[in-house]
């Protein structure tokens, strides 16, 4: 089954992927590790999985602006998610995703963790705000 979304487009660019999905808010800075791209804040839901090539969905960002280079290192390594969407991106993320070039959306016209499920194929449009889910028939 697919499923479109329009939501607001922030960077833009095209990214596909297995989503990764998360219900609580990610600090890059101590929380993603940019040499590999694990997720290595113990206290987080997402604990040990790697978003490297992932469509990350996440409420928003939170912690130091530090973590826009955090992202900006994960693209350096070759670590950096596919693509980024939020219900709501505050500047850390944003900047994060402009200078990293991580395609990013938010706003959809639906909550995106109720309707993107981990594992579900997703492409993002940035530019234009799109998103496509390609819900995971196992």
């Amino acid at each position: 089954m697919k499923i479109k979304l329009k939501g607001r487009g922030i960077v833009e660019g095209l990214g596909k992927g297995k989503a990764l999905v998360a219900k609580s808010s990610i600090s890059f800075l101590g929380g993603v590790n940019p040499l590999n791209g694990l997720i290595i804040d113990k206290n987080h839901e997402l604990y040990g999985e790697t978003i490297t090539g992932k469509v990350l969905v996440f409420p928003f960002g939170k912690g130091s602006t530090v973590g826009s280079y955090t992202l900006y290192a994960l693209s350096k390594y070759g670590t950096k998610p596919a693509a980024i969407i939020n219900i709501e991106t505050e500047p850390i993320i944003a900047v994060g995703c402009v200078i990293a070039k991580i395609p990013l959306v938010d706003k959809l016209e639906k909550n995106p963790i109720e309707v993107i499920k981990n594992g579900d194929l997703v492409e993002v449009d940035g530019g234009k705000g799109l998103v496509t889910i390609y819900k995971n028939s196992n």
